[in-house]
C-alpha cells in the first residue's frame, strides 16, 4: 500500500471513531434518529476505508452499504448477523435526510434499541477495519 493510499484509509477509519463518539453523544442527548443516521455513516466510512485498502482507488459515490460491501469484495466474508445489520442500517440513512420517513423509524429507535445499535455498529466497524490489514 502506498503512503497516499494509507493516508486515505486512515482518514476514513479516523472518521469512523469520530462518528462513533458522535452517535454516543446523540444517544445521551436523546436524538435517537441521529443515532441511527450516524450508525449508517460509521459503517459507510468503514466500508470506504476498506475499499481504499483493497482496491486502491476512490470508492463509488454512494451511500448504499450493500454496493460498497460488494464492490470492495467484503460481501462474501460477511456473517449473517452482519448482513442483517447492513439491511437495518440502510433505511436509517434516508431517515436522517427525508422527513417523510422520520415518524416510522422514530418508533423503532428507542433508547434501548439505539444503545444496542451502537454496540453492534462498533463491533462491525472494527471487524471491517481488521479485514483491511
Amino acid at each position: 500500500m502506498t503512503e497516499e493510499i494509507k493516508k486515505k484509509v486512515d482518514y476514513w477509519f479516523e472518521m469512523v471513531f469520530y462518528d462513533l463518539e458522535t452517535s454516543k453523544a446523540m444517544l445521551e442527548s436523546k436524538r435517537y434518529l441521529y443515532v441511527g443516521f450516524f450508525c449508517h455513516l460509521i459503517i459507510e466510512k468503514a466500508l470506504k476505508g476498506h475499499y481504499w485498502s483493497k482496491i486502491s482507488e476512490e470508492p463509488p459515490f454512494t451511500h448504499n452499504l450493500v454496493i460498497l460491501s460488494d464492490r470492495s469484495g467484503l460481501s462474501n466474508s460477511l456473517k449473517i448477523e452482519q448482513k442483517i445489520l447492513l439491511s437495518e442500517l440502510m433505511p436509517l440513512n434516508i431517515a436522517g435526510r427525508y422527513s417523510h420517513e422520520k415518524e416510522e423509524i422514530a418508533k423503532i429507535l428507542t433508547r434501548e434499541h439505539c444503545n444496542l445499535l451502537i454496540n453492534r455498529t462498533e463491533e462491525f466497524a472494527k471487524w471491517i477495519m481488521k479485514q483491511s490489514h
